[in-house]
């Protein structure tokens, strides 16, 4: 499986970054993180079309595409672990994580996700989010190996 987590703004050096890349780094899958980032002064929804347009340019062909957003259903962790158990079933070999900028995901980009995902009804961080994220990706691979780092 090749993960792509394609997201607005750049990572700071420091400790959400570090954890990033240690869960990016236990993976035997491969995985690739985006960073986008607008050079246009815009606000609102002008804002999120351009953040759109960048996001879309940068999805892989092919790739299961799932939106990050507080309107997405939370799952379990045995439940993601699932979705990636049948995406690989159906032949799916890459899967791409979209995460907006501060103001959300434009709907347009949001609707044609096959996935809308949502860590709770609580804002956070979009760093925090990416190590997160990165880590169900992990915690995901690890349920589907039978390994023990995952205990229900």
């Amino acid at each position: 499986m090749r993960v792509t987590l394609v997201a607005v703004g750049r990572a700071r050096r420091g400790p959400k970054q570090e954890q990033c890349r240690d869960y990016a780094g236990r993976l035997p899958w491969t995985v690739e993180i985006i960073e986008v980032e607008p050079k246009k002064r815009l606000g609102g929804d002008a804002l999120k079309a351009h953040e759109a347009e960048l996001l879309a340019a940068r999805i892989p062909d092919g790739a299961v595409l799932v939106a990050l957003d507080e309107r997405g259903r939370a799952l379990s962790s045995s439940d993601f672990a699932a979705a990636f158990r049948r995406w690989q079933d159906d032949g799916r070999q890459a899967v791409c994580f979209l995460i907006g900028g501060a103001d959300g995901l434009d709907p347009g980009l949001r609707d044609r996700a096959d996935m809308v995902l949502a860590f709770g009804p609580q804002t956070w961080p979009h760093m925090m989010v990416r190590a997160m994220l990165l880590e169900q990706v992990y915690r995901a691979e690890r349920i589907l190996a039978g390994h023990p780092y995952h205990r229900e």
